[in-house]
C-alpha cells in the first residue's frame, strides 16, 4: 500500500499515531499532526510504500510545537529524532521544509555503511552521473532539469556510495530548489510538480519538486558511478565540459562528503575508488537546454 491510498483524514490519523514509510534503504516513522506536515507527505510523498508495525525503524522523527503558547502565538515547530531535539525550533510555515534538513540530518550523521557525498546523483542507460558541488553551484537545478527530462533521481542532495560494494544506493527524495531555481525549474517543465513554496527561510524562498514515481519504484536498484562532474552555473557562460585529474577530483570530492573523517581509511579507499572508475570533469554552464542535451548525448 502506498501513501496515495490513503485519504486526507486516514493521513492524518495515521501521523498522529505514527506514519511508517520506506525511502530507499531507509525505514521512517514519522509523527505529526501539523497540517502543513499532513499537506507535504500526501503531496510529494504519495507513491512511497506505507510499512505495516512490526518493519524495524531507522529514523523516529517527529515534528510538533514546542509548547501549548506556541500553537497560537508565533507558532513554531520542532523535529526531534528519538525524542532528541537536533534543531532549534522554526517557524510552522517551514514545518514541510524542516522533515526534509531534518531527514538531511538523520541519513548523514547515522548512516556509516556508506561515504556520503555532498552531491546529487541521477542515472541514464545504466550510467550514474554524480554531481558534488557546494550551495549555489546549480547542482540541484542541473539535477531538477535531467530529471525532468527522463533521468532516473536517485538523490538530490547526498550520494551513498557503499563502502562493501562500491555502489550507489538510491534515497530518491523531492529535489530541493532555491529562490530564482524555482521558476526556472517550474517554467523549464510542465511536467514539474512542486509542493509549498515557502518564504523567509534561512536558506531564502524554497521549493521542493517531486521526485519521479518511476524514480521511486526503482528505489531498491542501486547503480555503477560512470562520471564525476563538479558543475558551475555562470550567468552566460558557454556549455563546457574539461577534464579533471583523479587527483585533484579526489581532493576536491573529499571537500564535499559528510563522514569521509569519521569512515577514517575505508572512508579513504572507497573515494579513491569511485573516483578511479569514473570519468572526472569540471562543468561550466548557463543553458539548460544545452547541458541536458550533453549529458543525454554521452550517458551511454
Amino acid at each position: 500500500m502506498n501513501i496515495s491510498s490513503l485519504t486526507v483524514e486516514q493521513l492524518k490519523k495515521k501521523l498522529s499515531k505514527g506514519l511508517s514509510f520506506q525511502i530507499g534503504n531507509f525505514n521512517i516513522c514519522l509523527t505529526s499532526s501539523i497540517p502543513n506536515v499532513c499537506i507535504h507527505i500526501k503531496h510529494l510523498y504519495s507513491e512511497y510504500e506505507v510499512l505495516s508495525d512490526d518493519v524495524y525503524i531507522d529514523f523516529y522523527i517527529e515534528l510538533c510545537s514546542p509548547t501549548l503558547i506556541r500553537c497560537y502565538i508565533r507558532p513554531q515547530v520542532v523535529f526531534s529524532f528519538d525524542g532528541y531535539i537536533a534543531f532549534k525550533p522554526l517557524p510552522l510555515a517551514q514545518a514541510g521544509a524542516m522533515f526534509e534538513w531534518g531527514l538531511n540530518w538523520c541519513i548523514a550523521n547515522h548512516s556509516n555503511q556508506y561515504l556520503i557525498i555532498h552531491a546529487a546523483v541521477v542515472e541514464l542507460n545504466g550510467c550514474a552521473f554524480v554531481f558534488p558541488g557546494a550551495p549555489g553551484n546549480g547542482k540541484s537545478t542541473l539535477c531538477a532539469a535531467l530529471v525532468c527530462n527522463g533521468w532516473r533521481l536517485l538523490s538530490d542532495e547526498m550520494t551513498l556510495v557503499s563502502i562493501e560494494d562500491g555502489l550507489i544506493y538510491p534515497v530518491p527524495r523531492p529535489t530541493s530548489l532555491k529562490n530564482q531555481s524555482i521558476n526556472i525549474i517550474k517554467n523549464y517543465s510542465k511536467n514539474a510538480v512542486f509542493g509549498e513554496v515557502v518564504k523567509d527561510t534561512a536558506k531564502g524562498t524554497i521549493g521542493h519538486m517531486r521526485a519521479p514515481d518511476n524514480s521511486v519504484r526503482c528505489a531498491h536498484k542501486p547503480a555503477q558511478a560512470t562520471k564525476l562532474i563538479f558543475p558551475k552555473y555562470t550567468q552566460g557562460a558557454a556549455t563546457e565540459l574539461t577534464a579533471l585529474s583523479k587527483g585533484k577530483t579526489v581532493l576536491r570530492a573529499a571537500e564535499q562528503c559528510f563522514n569521509y573523517s569519521a569512515l577514517g581509511s575505508q572512508g579513504f579507499e572507497t573515494l579513491c575508488s569511485l573516483v578511479g572508475d569514473v570519468g572526472c570533469f569540471e562543468f561550466s554552464y548557463s543553458s539548460l537546454d544545452e547541458a541536458v542535451a550533453l549529458f543525454s548525448g554521452i550517458a551511454h
